[in-house]
């Protein structure tokens, strides 16, 4: 009988966002694909350094380590390399003992297209256009930005936090703000409260995320979740009977009005941040990992 992951959440990342390429990358950039080649050849006994989004893999594997029970998590390794170059890249992952098994190596083509035929929840890279055609295709997808080594929770419970319009919700209310202004938003949402928004590109990831916590007794969770917007009352209705009537839990929500977003993150101890907006995510970065959704009118 085949394998599946039916039940898993399941997590595609490159090999950029899981360790630091940064010096490879540059040989690829300045001289070329056979320079890296050989570059990454030579080395590839020399075990690479964790990137930001190392930490956040380390917590969603160790969920798998739940005593009298079946792994949750499976982690996909999607790369550009090849897989003579990607070699390098597995020696690490044993390094680190990673439980990471299965992978595709692409050679230098897009990895979008493989998100689906593994049915990841959520596909994290540090290449824009990988995610880009990751989100048109309806996946959870988002961009890893550079953030202080060691950035996020310091604690072994798994934090993600996302913002709301156009991540876990549609755009639609944004594209109102934007074209009309603040008034129109407030009075369309005041107006809409009992109407439960779309879902955004990350509402099924959350969905999935949910259905993990519900597996545990109220209040020893490994996973913990947070709503993170500059929504402010009274457009924070909507978004609570939107969720209700998602049947998804959120643990903490935070309606901002506006303040930065960075040091509330900070104080979650997030371990990964998702916003569409390039404004919010450079101040998320500063304190947490953090990747940005290049998804609905903020990006158009």
């Amino acid at each position: 009988m085949p394998v599946n992951f039916d039940g898993k959440l399941v997590i595609a990342i490159s090999s950029r966002a899981l360790f630091d390429l940064d010096a490879s990358h540059h040989i690829f950039e300045e001289e070329g694909v056979e320079a890296y080649h050989r570059y990454q050849v030579e080395h590839e006994e020399q075990i690479l350094p964790p990137g930001v989004a190392f930490p956040l893999v380390q917590k969603l594997l160790a969920l798998n380590r739940q005593e009298d029970a079946e792994p949750l998590v499976e982690v996909i390794l999607l790369s550009r390399n090849s897989a003579d170059t990607g070699l390098r890249v597995f020696n690490s992952i044993r390094h680190y003992g990673l439980d990471i098994v299965r992978a595709a190596f692409t050679r230098g083509e897009s990895t979008d297209r493989y998100v689906a035929a593994f049915g990841a929840h959520l596909f994290l890279s540090a290449n824009p256009e990988d995610v880009r055609n990751a989100l048109l295709a309806n996946h959870a997808a988002a961009t890893i930005l550079h953030s202080p080594t060691g950035a996020g929770g310091a604690t072994s419970q798994l934090r993600i936090a996302f913002d709301g319009d156009a991540v876990l919700f549609a755009d639609d209310s944004e594209r109102i703000y934007r074209q009309s202004g603040l008034d129109a938003f407030e009075q369309n949402e005041e107006a809409a409260a009992r109407q439960p928004m779309s879902g955004g590109p990350f509402k099924n990831f959350l969905a999935a995320l949910h259905r993990i916590q519900s597996s545990f007794p109220e209040g020893s969770s490994p996973i913990r979740t947070a709503l993170v917007t500059a929504r402010s009352a009274p457009a924070h209705e909507r978004v609570i009977r939107t969720l209700r009537a998602w049947n998804i839990r959120i643990d903490e929500a935070f309606f901002l009005g506006g303040l930065d977003k960075g040091e509330f993150l900070r104080a979650f101890g997030a371990d990964i941040f998702f916003d569409d907006q390039k404004v919010h995510c450079d101040s998320a970065s500063r304190h947490v990992a953090t990747g940005h959704v290049p998804h609905g009118v903020a990006n158009e």
